[in-house]
């Protein structure tokens, strides 16, 4: 399907350019758009569906990771530095992060027998939000009331977990990593909330980092939010974000990529759907089959390739083995 958007001819404010604080997400949310109708949104649906086309279907597009994607991943590496990806563990509540994680001492290594003492916590999370780095399974987003591969929700989903696409069917994923380091690229310091991302800024991007988006590749799109937040403050991002508008997913469907994610949830955000709060999850997700990385930190990375002058690396995703769980925090490792 062609979209008919375009990127804004003005890429936004120049380097020392901060933007709008906190206290006011709606003010950076005029470039979200084009408005895309409901009609527009399932065409592409349609468009970019991929179902039946792989066994096992619940792993989805991290079928095209075969063993030469691998080898030639690490064979990629250079300098050995290796970046872990993580946002760390959020316990404080703010405006990104209202279900804060939790991390509590079980034993203080005083209840116990004599040597050796030991020291014991629990965590836990209600992940599925902007706080905590995480991977998303295939089962995390239904479209129509039906999940990847056309299965019905309401019958593989239940209380017990997902029967279909869990993350537990995932398993680890090594493969080829490609940042797309938009602020680098327009020489800002991050994109304000509600900028979206065009195809044409991916492909502007790949120009002048050197690097082109293959078969098999995780994408990283690096808006700069963790910056901003560091500097301005934190916002409520489920108002206003920096990410992926829809007309860049048919670009991302013919190169093939296995995984998507950046350091938001790669939705821009308004939405332009009306009545999709998340259409890049949707096509993503439940029409391609590919997974996500939400809530990365990538500022290390961006540093990394900067100094390496070159913006692909390996990169390692493992989620935690949880049988019916629609996904998983995790801590993804680059390696340049």
């Amino acid at each position: 399907m062609q979209m008919t958007s375009t990127s804004p001819d003005a890429p936004g404010p120049g380097p020392d350019a901060r933007g709008p604080g906190p206290a006011d997400p709606g003010a950076a949310v005029a470039c979200n758009g084009p408005a895309v109708s409901r009609r527009e949104f399932d065409a592409l649906f349609e468009a970019l569906r991929t179902w039946g086309r792989w066994t096992p279907a619940d792993r989805g597009a991290w079928n095209r990771v075969t063993a030469d994607h691998v080898r030639r991943a690490v064979a990629g590496v250079r300098s050995g530095v290796v970046v872990p990806l993580a946002l760390p563990w959020n316990t404080r509540p703010g405006p990104h992060n209202p279900r804060p994680a939790l991390h509590h001492m079980t034993d203080l290594g005083d209840v116990e027998p004599p040597e050796p003492s030991a020291h014991k916590d629990f965590i836990g999370a209600d992940y599925h939000g902007k706080g905590v780095t995480h991977l998303d399974a295939l089962c995390h987003i239904a479209y129509r009331g039906q999940l990847y591969d056309g299965r019905t929700a309401g019958d593989v989903v239940g209380a017990a977990g997902a029967r279909f696409a869990a993350v537990s069917t995932l398993g680890p994923l090594v493969t080829r990593g490609v940042l797309l380091d938009l602020p680098a690229v327009l020489g800002i310091r991050w994109l304000e909330p509600g900028r979206a991302v065009h195809a044409g800024d991916i492909t502007a991007a790949e120009r002048a980092l050197d690097v082109t988006i293959g078969e098999g590749d995780a994408v990283l799109l690096r808006s700069g939010q963790v910056r901003r937040r560091t500097e301005l403050g934190a916002w409520d991002p489920d108002t206003a974000s920096a990410g992926f508008h829809v007309d860049a997913l048919p670009l991302l469907a013919e190169r093939g990529v296995a995984l998507l994610g950046g350091d938001g949830d790669s939705d821009v955000r308004p939405s332009p759907v009306a009545g999709v709060h998340a259409p890049v999850h949707v096509l993503a997700m439940t029409a391609m089959g590919v997974p996500l990385l939400d809530n990365l930190d990538l500022e290390a990375l961006s540093a990394a390739a900067a100094e390496a002058g070159r913006y692909e690396f390996l990169l390692v995703v493992a989620p935690l083995k949880v049988p019916g769980g629609t996904g998983s925090p995790v801590n993804p490792v680059a390696v340049l």
